[in-house]
């Protein structure tokens, strides 16, 4: 009945991924470059999920990753 407010979790996911980049950017800047590769490691893990998922519902992934 309320499927029409339910988030797409690959746009949850991805909103995520890009956060953890920002973070692990600004990690970099800092020359905190242990926490950079933390962050990294995080997103990739993150991208991985969205890989997966798109692959079960046979998404395509969008060009801007």
């Amino acid at each position: 009945m309320f499927g029409i407010f339910k988030k797409d979790p690959v746009k949850v996911l991805d909103k995520q991924y890009r956060q953890l980049l920002e973070e692990a950017q600004q990690l970099q800047r800092s020359g905190d470059i242990k926490g950079y590769a933390l962050k990294t490691q995080e997103a990739e893990d993150v991208l991985k999920q969205i890989e997966a998922l798109e692959n079960q519902s046979g998404g395509s992934k969008p060009a801007d990753r």
